[in-house]
């Protein structure tokens, strides 16, 4: 796993990445004092990736990080050998055919070649290991750096809306521990944390600021195909945020209050209207993320995970059906799992019991702002402000449908998430 360029290469490009950020950091702390935290959440960001290579190397002894480096150097010695058969593995449409254009010689990716979301992550980082040499540290040190554009982009989003809270802002977004950690080495998580940080930031300016350049239009695009190529549940839980965000936006700057209470019903029918429409058109893709998909699928791995086989290691929601309604009625008790589990007490290893630390933290912390500002303040609070009704809608959506997405992935992990699935299930989590 580990090689020479490993302990000779990172030390060059950490010069080099550090010596770039910190130009842009100097270049533009002048006008915006926030970029004082620019280099120490890319410090934060890189040790992160670094830390995460060497405990599932070294702790879990492999697993999913390793496997994703494997497979694209599995793709690299193929482009090397022969570079028209590496282009039709990369885009061939069966996943089935790709496995003939491998040897002992480019050695053979792992099963992911037949799952087209894990597929796409390996393709991603297949540029960032071939710049590396195909050092597992250097990869995972130009993804991370990558990954943190996505995640300063989406603090310059606070920031210029909330100026007077830089600080506490840069420790929610840039220096949350699990973030750091699951959101930075080789993994989908550190592809798609980063697109959501550029997705939010895109958006802002094209819908919100009505700022419409080129540039930001295309990084609305291509950080919303990265979503859809890996998590597309993902986007499920970004878009009613989203479509409200733009929705009470649109609906302040009508100042005549008859209008306004006039346009909210039609603004609101349109917005729905589309993100139906917009989620219909995408059903074809999405393949087992498509909703209806999704529920079914859902219904039956969780009657699987009660089972007595399981000794008990799963997170039980009860009885439900796939209609709409059984699965909202296990809506608290799946959105309390996703954002406050594993609990100090189901802490069964290290691992666990800093994630639970963490946990503890920010229920204790929620807890503590319901009362101070008294549940009805709270609500009031978030819909006044757009960006943070923004926040909350995509927090509550992720959380919920994370957790089902958690019960599917199981159905075909059963053997690593099922019997590990509080210290699993973490890896899924990440709130910006």
């Amino acid at each position: 796993m580990f090689t020479i360029w490993d302990l000779l290469l990172p030390p060059i490009y950490l010069f080099i990445i550090f010596f770039i950020a910190d130009l842009i950091r100097k270049r533009n702390i002048v006008s915006d004092d926030a970029y004082k935290y620019f280099t120490y959440g890319l410090f934060a960001k890189i040790l992160g990736g670094i830390f995460l290579c060497l405990i599932y190397v070294f702790y879990y002894n492999g697993g999913d990080t390793v496997n994703y480096y494997q497979s694209s150097g599995c793709m690299i010695n193929l482009l090397f050998k022969d570079w028209r058969d590496f282009l039709e593995a990369i885009f061939k449409s069966e996943p089935v055919d790709r496995y003939m254009y491998f040897d002992y010689e480019t050695g053979f990716p792992v099963y992911w070649l037949r799952d087209k979301y894990a597929f796409f992550t390996v393709k991603l980082i297949i540029p960032f290991e071939l710049l590396a040499f195909k050092s597992f540290i250097v990869t995972s040190i130009l993804t991370a750096t990558v990954s943190f554009t996505g995640m300063w982009k989406l603090y310059q989003v606070f920031y210029r809306e909330y100026p007077e809270i830089k600080k506490e802002l840069a420790i929610a977004i840039l220096f949350i521990p699990s973030v750091v950690f699951l959101g930075s080495g080789l993994m989908k998580d550190t592809f798609t944390i980063g697109a959501v940080g550029w997705y939010t930031y895109a958006f802002y300016y094209v819908f919100i600021k009505k700022d419409i350049k080129y540039s930001i239009i295309f990084a609305l695009l291509i950080s919303t195909y990265i979503i859809v190529s890996i998590k597309p549940y993902i986007l499920f839980a970004l878009l009613p945020g989203s479509l409200i965000w733009m929705l009470s936006n649109r609906l302040k700057n009508i100042k005549n209050v008859f209008f306004r209470w006039f346009a909210a019903p039609l603004l609101v029918t349109i917005i729905a209207a589309s993100g139906y429409f917009i989620m219909l058109k995408m059903s074809d893709d999405l393949g087992v993320y498509a909703m209806d998909k999704v529920l079914d699928r859902a219904v039956v791995v969780q009657q699987d995970l009660k089972k007595d086989y399981y000794g008990g290691k799963t997170y039980d929601l009860g009885d439900f059906d796939a209609s709409i309604g059984s699965m909202l009625s296990k809506a608290p008790l799946a959105i309390n799992y996703a954002l406050f589990r594993p609990y100090l007490w189901d802490a069964k290893n290290l691992v666990m019991l800093i994630s639970a630390l963490e946990n503890a933290f920010i229920l204790g912390f929620t807890i503590l702002l319901l009362i101070r500002l008294r549940v009805v303040n709270f609500f009031s609070l978030i819909r006044a402000n757009p960006l943070l009704l923004f926040s909350f809608l995509f927090a509550i959506f992720f959380a919920f449908l994370v957790f089902y997405n958690v019960i599917n992935i199981a159905n075909h992990f059963q053997s690593k998430i099922l019997l590990n699935l509080e210290s699993d299930l973490q890896g899924y989590m990440f709130l910006p």
